[in-house]
């Protein structure tokens, strides 16, 4: 079972391909999809749209997951999120691919055991959980732990 792990965002969208079979997990891909902030949101917009397409595209995965959105202290940051976050499942959907959804918290515990944990621990993990991987960047990290929550947690097919 090949699983998409998408953290969503307007700025910096990480992405992350692991296969489980069983509790084996294997490290497939993973990337950052960067926008311009000076562009028109539109035009960033459409081009996640794109860019995520094209993940799904190149490596068929057989459903994703995403992190579920989260209240930001600014609304106008919140709201972006949640266009990105649209744009995200959108192109899933288009693909005709099922998302599971998980808390932040929930992801931090399925892969470190405490939904407290913080970033470096998170990271920390995936290098022992998936130690062939050379990750992109923070956020395709957390894509990666996205798709490693989602198959521990999800139900089997």
């Amino acid at each position: 079972m090949l699983i998409l792990g998408l953290d969503p965002s307007l700025s910096c969208t990480g992405w992350g391909v692991v296969r489980s079979e069983g509790s084996r997990l294997t490290h497939i891909a993973n990337g950052q999809i960067k926008s311009d902030a000076k562009a028109p949101i539109a035009d960033r917009l459409a081009g996640l749209q794109r860019e995520v397409a094209a993940v799904i595209a190149e490596y068929a995965p057989d459903r994703a997951a995403a992190e579920e959105i989260y209240l930001n202290k600014n609304p106008q940051s919140t709201l972006k999120l949640a266009q990105a976050r649209g744009v995200v499942l959108a192109a899933c959907g288009a693909a005709g691919l099922s998302v599971n959804e998980y808390a932040a918290r929930l992801v931090k515990k399925a892969v470190v055991g405490t939904g407290a944990a913080e970033k470096t621990q998170v990271q920390a993990m995936l290098k022992v959980l998936l130690p062939s991987a050379k990750v992109a960047g923070p956020d395709a990290a957390d894509a990666l732990a996205v798709a490693i929550a989602d198959a521990h947690l999800a139900p089997r097919a």
